[in-house]
């Protein structure tokens, strides 16, 4: 099974909480003091909110998958679409180990295709684990992708 996964950053967390526990008719199912996380059923969605200094607004859109097989055939379905990939193995990002890929669209946005492997302390893989480290787990903009076939360059890692 597949679940749609959007993130969005926000300013004032708690407010955001009330609201949108309001417009689901539920909790989330991961409160922290710098995130929150709905894993929905109607809609089939995961989705999350954090505040960790960046901008507000949408910060990226996934895909996540229940097993490795699902997670591969998207990963193939991404270089037959030509998309330079920044890929992660057992990443530690919004307080789970995941393995995942990112692409960006044409129009820039962030994608996350990922599997969750299990639950984690921490929101990333930093030493501290302080709003300032990063916003989310999405690749920094420092990153170049190098849109050449095959290959994928960045000058920094992403921010998980």
């Amino acid at each position: 099974m597949k679940r749609m996964h959007l993130h969005i950053s926000v300013d004032d967390l708690a407010k955001s909480i009330t609201f949108y526990n309001t417009l689901f008719g539920a909790t989330p199912t991961v409160q922290k003091t710098d995130y929150a996380k709905w894993m929905l059923d109607d809609p089939l969605v995961n989705f999350a909110i954090s505040a960790r200094g960046a901008k507000a607004g949408l910060d990226h859109i996934g895909i996540q998958v229940e097993k490795s097989d699902e997670l591969a055939e998207i990963k193939d379905r991404l270089e037959q679409a030509d998309m330079a990939m920044f890929s992660q193995e057992g990443t530690t990002c919004c307080y789970a180990k995941s393995d995942k890929h990112w692409v960006q669209d044409p129009s820039g946005i962030a994608w996350e295709t990922y599997q969750t492997l299990a639950s984690a302390p921490t929101f990333n893989d930093a030493v501290t684990d302080t709003a300032d480290n990063t916003a989310c787990c999405a690749p920094t903009q420092t990153i170049q992708l190098t849109l050449t076939k095959g290959k994928t360059e960045h000058d920094n890692k992403s921010s998980c």
